[in-house]
């Protein structure tokens, strides 16, 4: 793969990541601030909303996968989102209960750590 084409997809995987950062904020700050949920219950619950949209949209868009074995492609994606939910929770245990910052900065902070994660882990071994 030509830098160009994978410089490109690195960029769509982040514009997807964008949308799923709302739907998994708005659903995060529902969750916390209006339903009065645990903290990292809320973030669960928010972090599973953007995973089943960011699928769809980086199979058919980012990656133009054609496989018809979806669901496994779905399984992978959902496992690496696991992983990359562990350690966003992971992060924000270290970001907000050790070092005191912001719940939200704490959450942001961890999506970008996590964003690396996610996109290498599709990128070689889901949507290859």
């Amino acid at each position: 793969m030509h830098m160009p084409e994978y410089f490109f997809k690195i960029l769509k995987f982040g514009v997807v990541g964008a949308l799923g950062i709302i739907i998994d904020f708005g659903t995060t700050w529902l969750c916390k601030e209006k339903l009065k949920w645990n903290k990292y219950l809320s973030n669960s619950a928010g972090f599973s909303l953007a995973v089943l949209s960011n699928f769809f949209i980086n199979r058919f868009w980012t990656f133009k996968s054609t496989n018809p074995a979806w669901a496994g492609e779905f399984e992978k994606f959902l496992l690496f989102s696991l992983v990359g939910l562990l350690l966003n929770n992971g992060f924000i245990y270290l970001f907000h209960q050790k070092l005191k910052w912001n719940f939200y900065v704490a959450k942001l902070t961890a999506i970008g750590l996590v964003f690396f994660w996610n996109f290498g882990a599709n990128f070689y071994f889901n949507f290859k």
